[in-house]
């Protein structure tokens, strides 16, 4: 079974900087799971690492979509597995950075998202956004809720994507989303290192990131996106954009966008880390607190390759 390294938590706790030391020890070749890190031009609101700070290290799933292009969890998993055969087929080892939970579990295990050919229900999906922006998204969860309650408690309302996919699965399928994730079985040998470190210093953390990216150009760069038209599109739905977009329209001062980018900031990250606490085993370290827990997870991840 191919080995692949993952590295996840919240927002500013140091996965950058960690990616690059180990694979640099390890041989390693990085995949962002950053589903708004594939958008061309999006790179302060990301916090895409640039070509000047990847220190050589091959980065791959970043810059390869248009702004309003679509990019799903099938997008995803396809490229992901086609990159990381040919990392394992050349001596290096496969590293996921970032991203959010479904796409990292998606994956890592052989989940059906509804069907082998998930894209090929566009037509459902479109059906089911469109519902939404006549609805709302309150509208669309009640209605998921109706048809399967488990999957419902368990998708914020506002993660519109996900509600739309588990309504899509009992379309296409006639069988619950809920029940579409038991025993799932492993794709890859995966050691997946968690970083994390006392909630008000996330908190801190995060408030910092956001206002140095609003120093370096974040409401030029989601102004462009918005006269380009991506208040309709998947990229513009990326927190650290849409919250700026009422600010455009006249709608809220920019003091309150952008507390509102921190505030959805903040709560991304509580239910990020509710969620992999759940769903996949992860090994958690602090290296805010103490950088000293590098070198533990250096020898743990060594431990594990001779496995």
């Amino acid at each position: 079974m191919k080995k692949v390294l993952a590295i996840i938590g919240p927002t500013a706790v140091g996965k950058t900087a960690l990616s690059l030391e180990l694979a640099k020890k390890f041989h390693g070749e990085i995949i962002s799971g950053d589903s708004m890190q594939v958008y061309r031009g999006l790179d302060i609101g990301t916090a895409k690492i640039m070509p000047a700070e990847r220190q050589n290290i091959p980065h791959y799933l970043i810059d390869i979509r248009n702004v309003d292009q679509r990019y799903s969890v099938a997008d995803f998993v396809r490229e992901s597995q086609r990159l990381i055969d040919e990392i394992t087929a050349r001596g290096g080892l496969p590293m996921i950075v970032g991203g959010t939970g479904f796409y990292l579990k998606a994956l890592l295990y052989n989940m059906q998202l509804g069907g082998d050919h998930f894209e090929q229900s566009e037509k459902v999906r479109k059906k089911w956004h469109d519902y939404a922006k006549v609805h709302g998204q309150q509208a669309l969860w009640e209605h998921l809720k109706q048809v399967d309650p488990d999957a419902a408690e368990k998708i914020p309302v506002t993660n519109e994507r996900r509600v739309v996919r588990a309504l899509e699965v009992y379309e296409r399928t006639g069988k619950l989303f809920s029940k579409q994730q038991t025993s799932l079985q492993p794709r890859y040998d995966a050691f997946i290192v968690g970083l994390n470190t006392d909630r008000a210093k996330v908190y801190e953390r995060i408030n910092t990131r956001v206002d140095q990216m609003l120093y370096t150009g974040l409401i030029d760069e989601a102004r462009q996106l918005f006269e380009d038209g991506g208040e309709q599109w998947q990229s513009g739905k990326g927190i650290g954009y849409r919250e700026l977009f009422p600010y455009f329209k006249h709608e809220v001062t920019k003091e309150a966008a952008i507390e509102k980018i921190k505030q959805d900031t903040r709560h991304y990250a509580k239910r990020q880390l509710t969620w992999f606490r759940h769903q996949v085993p992860v090994h958690w370290y602090d290296i805010i607190t103490d950088s000293t827990v590098k070198s533990d997870i250096g020898m743990a991840v060594s431990a594990w390759l001779e496995k």
